[in-house]
C-alpha cells in the first residue's frame, strides 16, 4: 500500500529493487479497486498477479514531481516483454513509452545477487528528459562490465567495480551508438498485432453470412506483429498476400503493444563456417578415432 497516501508526497529521486516474480494475489482486490479510479496509480492497467514488479514502477511514477524526477529500478527480464498486446504489462509499457518517460535500460551482468543468477536490468525513468533524449530510448549492454570475485557468495560471484561503473555511466552520458549502446525512437518498440483471416469454404466456395460477407475460418486464423514504423497494408501485401492470396486483415481486431527484446537489438550476425571446413574437421576426427581403435586392438 501507499505509505505516503495521506501526505501525497512527491520525490525528486527514487530507487527500488522490487522482488521478482512475487505474487500480489492477496492485494488483488485493493489494487483492482484503485485501478478503476481515473487518477489511481494503476488506472492504465495491472500486470498478472504472479508478478508485481510493474506495480512498484507505477507506484513510483505516481510519486514523481511534476517539475522533474528520476527513477532507478532493478527488474528481471519479465517486465521487458511479458504480456501480449492489450495485456496489462503491454499497456503499462505503452503508457510509459508513449509518455516519453523511459530514458535508459542497462543490462547488468548475471550472478550479481546472492539468491539468483538470472539477468537483471536497470530501468531509468524520468519526466525531465533533456532535449537530445526526447522521443528516444537508450539501451546499454552493461553485462560485460564486471569483475569476478574469488569466492562465491551463494549465487553471487561477480561485482561491478568502480571502473565498470564509470564505463557504464560514460556510455550513458555520451549518448552515442557503439557495441555497448543502441539508441532507438520510442515507436521502435511498438507494434500492431493484426489478425489474418481466410475464408471458410463450403463445397470449395467461400461461405457467406446473412449480410453477404465472407465468413472467416477460425481454424485458419493467424496473427502477425507489424512495427509501428511500418505500414500495415504494405506489410500485408509484401509478407502475407503472396502466400495466402485469399486472406485479409480484420482491422477491427488490431491491437497495439509494446515490448523490448534486448538480445535482438544487440544481436550480431556471425557467418556460418564453410561446409568444406566442417567436412574436413569431421574427416580428421574420424581418422583420430580410427587410429585410437587400432592402438587399442
Amino acid at each position: 500500500k501507499d505509505g505516503y497516501q495521506d501526505t501525497n508526497r512527491k520525490f525528486d529521486y527514487m530507487i527500488c529493487n522490487p522482488p521478482y516474480g512475487v505474487s500480489w494475489k492477496k492485494d488483488e482486490k485493493y489494487v483492482k479497486n484503485e485501478s478503476k479510479e481515473p487518477d489511481g496509480r494503476f488506472s492504465v492497467g495491472t500486470p498478472r498477479t504472479s508478478d508485481g514488479q510493474l506495480l512498484f514502477l507505477q507506484h513510483m511514477i505516481s510519486k514523481m514531481e511534476p517539475s522533474g524526477s528520476r527513477i532507478g529500478v532493478v527488474f528481471n527480464s519479465s517486465p521487458l516483454f511479458t504480456g501480449d498486446s492489450g495485456s496489462g504489462e503491454s499497456q503499462i509499457r505503452r503508457w510509459i513509452i508513449e509518455n516519453d518517460w523511459l530514458e535508459t535500460i542497462v543490462k547488468l551482468p548475471t550472478n550479481m545477487f546472492f539468491n539468483t543468477s538470472i539477468p537483471t536490468f536497470i530501468w531509468v525513468v524520468t519526466n525531465k528528459k533533456p532535449n537530445h533524449r526526447k522521443g528516444k530510448i537508450q539501451l546499454i549492454k552493461g553485462d560485460e562490465f564486471y569483475r569476478s570475485i574469488n569466492r562465491n557468495l551463494g549465487q553471487k560471484n561477480r561485482i561491478i567495480s568502480d571502473e565498470d561503473v564509470l564505463k557504464i555511466v560514460t556510455t550513458y552520458k555520451n549518448f552515442i551508438e557503439n557495441e555497448f549502446s543502441k539508441i532507438y525512437k520510442n515507436e521502435h518498440f511498438g507494434y500492431t498485432k493484426i489478425q489474418i483471416e481466410q475464408p471458410l469454404l463450403k463445397d470449395g466456395k467461400p461461405s457467406l453470412d446473412k449480410k453477404g460477407n465472407i465468413k472467416p475460418d477460425p481454424k485458419l486464423r493467424d496473427y502477425e506483429k507489424v512495427t509501428l514504423t511500418e505500414s500495415i497494408e504494405e506489410y500485408f501485401q509484401k509478407e502475407i498476400k503472396p502466400h495466402k492470396d485469399d486472406s485479409w486483415v480484420d482491422l477491427t481486431k488490431n491491437k497495439v503493444g509494446y515490448e523490448i527484446s534486448f538480445n535482438k537489438e544487440f544481436y550480431v550476425y556471425e557467418n556460418f563456417r564453410p561446409t568444406r571446413n566442417i567436412l574436413e574437421d569431421i574427416k580428421n576426427l574420424n581418422n583420430e578415432i580410427q587410429k585410437d581403435l587400432m592402438e587399442l586392438s
